[in-house]
């Protein structure tokens, strides 16, 4: 729950932000019941203790996916690894209870085994539709062997071992469309077309291209006379390798225009924000700003 939370902000792809938010409210239930069932029996109520070390450092190792640019790692290690051990290790649990005895404990874990793998089902939808390419398959595997790495010498979220997981890929699990995959996706795909005005996006284009080429007279010439990029544009572009750009965003504030145009690179990204004016020779842009430097994360 908290991990997936602290997660939100730093996502930017609609679909894997909207999934994370579906399943923190499910994950609070989860814990508020498992958390008011321990004093039941007999335990403090609302504690959670690790079973060892290792497991802490599995989950700081899942967490520590923070960067922007690491959605898909973010996805992986929920996903792929910590939800499926949690729906095996609940199911195992559930096997081991007494149904006379323990029908409380029994009905808890039903509720979670049942949303875990309708998380999972909807993860892996959205995982795909986000691993895109050869080099993102490579990183997310590499991910996904590292935290099961750490995940089995910890043996686990009990420490007593990692119970048998059950196959992956069998299907998406019914469930309503609030956390359907591609329900998620199909969100994700409704804002690609927006109504750029006539003329905008080539500008923007001949814009995103002067800067990476770093052609002071082309920027100049896409600009209103007088203006520049901010000195934080100016520092930003010249410490990156940049070799895209993208229009991310945009806004129509009366008969101007607000762009979000991402730059991108091998080193990381950079985010600046344009104003745009049309006048008689076309749309130029009345401001630069930088909004966010990203720094690509290690290989």
């Amino acid at each position: 729950m908290r991990i997936l939370g602290g997660w939100i902000a730093l996502t930017p792809e609609i679909s894997a932000k909207l999934l994370m938010g579906r399943h923190v409210w499910d994950s609070a239930q989860h814990a508020d019941l498992l958390g008011r069932r321990l004093p039941e029996l007999r335990a403090q109520a609302q504690v959670s203790e690790p079973p060892n070390e290792a497991f802490v450092a599995c989950l700081d190792a899942i967490e520590a996916a923070e960067h922007p640019e690491q959605t898909v790692e973010r996805l992986v290690g929920i996903y792929r690894v910590l939800k499926p051990h949690l729906a095996a290790t609940y199911e195992a649990h559930l096997q081991r209870a007494n149904e006379v005895y323990e029908p409380p404990t029994r009905r808890i874990l039903t509720r979670c085994l049942e949303d875990e793998r309708r998380h999972i089902s909807a993860g892996i939808v959205v995982l795909r539709h986000l691993v895109t390419t050869s080099a993102l398959e490579l990183r997310a595997s590499r991910w996904r062997a590292r935290i099961e790495e750490l995940l089995v010498v910890s043996g686990g979220v009990s420490g007593q071992g990692i119970p048998p997981s059950a196959p992956e890929d069998l299907g998406p699990t019914p469930g309503s469309r609030s956390d359907d995959g591609e329900e998620l996706i199909g969100l994700e795909r409704a804002g690609v077309h927006w109504a750029v005005p006539e003329g905008l996006e080539f500008a923007v284009e001949r814009l995103g291209a002067a800067l990476i080429a770093r052609d002071r007279s082309e920027v100049a010439r896409s600009c209103l006379p007088g203006v520049t990029p901010s000195e934080g544009v100016g520092s930003a572009l010249a410490s990156q390798r940049l070799c895209t750009h993208r229009m991310v965003a945009l806004a129509a504030v009366g008969h101007q225009r607000l762009v979000k145009l991402r730059l991108e690179g091998p080193d990381g990204a950079v985010v600046i924000v344009t104003r745009w004016v049309p006048d008689e020779s076309g749309w130029r842009a009345a401001v630069l700003d930088l909004a966010a430097i990203q720094t690509a994360p290690p290989a």
